[in-house]
């Protein structure tokens, strides 16, 4: 997998003055659209989108300070329509404008081309399952949230915060399959995963009952799920966990991910200082090379 992926980033570098299409990138990696940016956006720690504008804009800058060119035919072979909107690109990278950084000189700032490594450090080994599901429903409350890589979401704690604690016992009442008792359901994630995009939040169970009033149902259809499970320090454990799964697990094993909810179940310590988690995500095969 890491291999190509690597001749991904070779193909962004023969094509930043040109189009770059996600899909022929996927193409090139041997996977899917989808599984690429969320593959990258784990290993790299940004948006693939955000790669390729910062790569363009480096390139752009040491052109801009050759001055061999007109600031306008620099924009437009980087894909500006206009002076200014790649001056407002510009500035917003490196801190200053192009037609200033020509006149000063001044120093810019530089994306680095990417190549992806595996490390392997045998420390420790990551516990997972893979089920088959037959399609069921999560039902339970629903907010809209900002995505937060590392350290507490405070939107989310807020939000469960805030909900009614005999409603939520009721609910732990009408789980009827796994994972058991209250989880956690992030869906209609940004492809991107990047940090401040939005996403839908469901704190609820699994079941077969119909909806007491004042919850939702999302229903979820059949499919392959990859089971991973933790336990140490909360959050970080489970932050950790979904990074592992995607810079260590993904690329050892002949699976993608693909669209679907991700579903978490905590069981917290009485302190609230470690959690035991088990973490689902929606897998497939990846098809034969």
């Amino acid at each position: 997998m890491l291999e190509r992926l690597n001749q991904a980033m070779d193909h962004i570098e023969r094509h930043l003055d040109d189009s770059v299409d996600a899909v022929e990138l996927a193409r090139i990696a041997a996977t899917s659209e989808y599984h690429l940016r969320r593959m990258f956006s784990a290993l790299a720690g940004m948006p693939l989108s955000e790669y390729i504008r910062r790569r363009r804009l480096t390139v752009a800058g040491a052109e801009v300070l050759a001055g061999s060119e007109t600031l306008l035919e620099i924009a437009v072979r980087y894909g500006y329509g206009s002076g200014e909107a790649f001056a407002r690109a510009f500035r917003t990278m490196h801190g200053v404008g192009p037609g200033e950084a020509r006149r000063t000189g001044a120093a810019l700032v530089s994306q680095p081309r990417l190549t992806f490594r595996l490390t392997v450090e045998g420390s420790s080994s990551m516990h997972y399952r893979v089920v088959n599901r037959p399609a069921f429903t999560v039902t339970g409350f629903k907010t809209r949230i900002p995505l937060i890589h590392s350290g507490p979401n405070e939107s989310i704690i807020n939000f469960v915060r805030g909900l009614d604690k005999p409603a939520l016992e009721h609910l732990r009442q009408l789980s009827d399959q796994d994972p058991q008792g209250i989880i956690a359901v992030c869906d209609d994630l940004d492809p991107s995963r990047a940090e401040g995009t939005e996403l839908d939040y469901y704190h609820g169970v699994i079941t077969s009952s119909p909806a007491p009033e004042g919850t939702t149902q999302l229903p979820v259809p059949p499919g392959t799920w990859a089971v991973f499970t933790t336990s140490g320090p909360a959050p970080e454990a489970i932050q950790h966990l979904w990074r592992d799964v995607f810079t260590e697990w993904f690329p050892s094993n002949p699976y993608r991910s693909r669209p679907g909810p991700e579903l978490l179940r905590t069981e917290l310590s009485p302190d609230g200082t470690r959690a035991d988690a088990e973490l689902w995500l929606p897998v497939e095969r990846e098809a034969a090379r």
